[in-house]
């Protein structure tokens, strides 16, 4: 019964992950949803900095604590080991639901690009964006990211090791794709409300801030392996590079 459950927790926490993420591309793009980056809840202009502010700092804490090590180490004292990551993935989507329901908008518009041409290129690089984020999830380990490949492992009776480091595809070309891409998506916008511009810049901060932190950890763990690693292929702008062999970067 216990083992049940722990797949069920699982995978309940990877539905609301997908249930809130697909609702965050939306709500970045503006594309039809009640609430998005542009048209949210109407406050005073300070009031809806002030509120935009708390809850992207809310989200960066929270993604940024519980992903430290010394934080996995407290936290499985209490949360058995096979559910931490799925924890890890129910409260970020959790914090995460909360600012895409409580945003205030911010209306006034920073630019706006009028040539459906270019547009159409603005939004291609939208969805590109995302697509590397989602593409970038599967060249390490989707499933392990998410927390369902330690459930399933734990129902089945087996022990669960880490994939561990490796380099593949997109990984080879930057060391965070993943974070590339969503700031791609972010800052892919043919009209550029100043909500919008808070919430790209407020996050393109942290997600530079957050693959500081990882690099530190993954330095401290890895040694000489990630230094080569980290000299080899540039962080987060491709260049022309040597990559190094076939090696697992989790993006924490």
């Amino acid at each position: 019964m216990t083992r049940f459950l722990t797949l069920c927790y699982g995978a309940v926490s990877y539905v609301l992950f997908l249930a809130v993420f697909l609702y965050a591309i939306a709500f970045v793009g503006d594309l039809g949803v009640p609430r998005s980056v542009d048209h949210a809840v109407q406050a005073p202009w300070a009031q809806a900095v002030a509120v935009n502010l708390v809850l992207l700092t809310l989200f960066a804490v929270q993604h940024s604590v519980m992903a430290r090590p010394w934080f996995k180490r407290w936290w499985t004292q209490f949360v058995p080991q096979p559910i931490e990551r799925s924890t890890y993935v129910l409260a970020a989507s959790s914090v995460l639901a909360l600012l895409l329901w409580q945003w205030r908008e911010l209306p006034l518009v920073i630019w706006d690009v009028s040539s459906p041409p270019a547009r159409w290129v603005i939004y291609a690089l939208f969805w590109l964006g995302w697509a590397i984020v989602l593409a970038s999830t599967f060249m390490i380990n989707h499933f392990e990211l998410f927390g369902l490949k330690q459930v399933f492992a734990a129902w089945r009776g087996h022990g669960q090791a880490e994939t561990g480091f490796r380099t593949t595809l997109f990984y080879r070309v930057v060391r965070h794709p993943l974070n590339l891409g969503f700031i791609v998506a972010f800052w892919a916008a043919p009209t550029m409300t100043a909500g919008h511009l808070l919430f790209a810049s407020v996050t393109t901060a942290w997600i530079f801030l957050a693959m500081w932190l990882e690099e530190r950890d993954l330095l401290a763990k890895l040694g000489t392996r990630y230094a080569a690693y980290r000299e080899t292929v540039p962080m987060i702008v491709p260049r022309p590079g040597k990559a190094v062999p076939h090696a697992n970067v989790h993006s924490l």
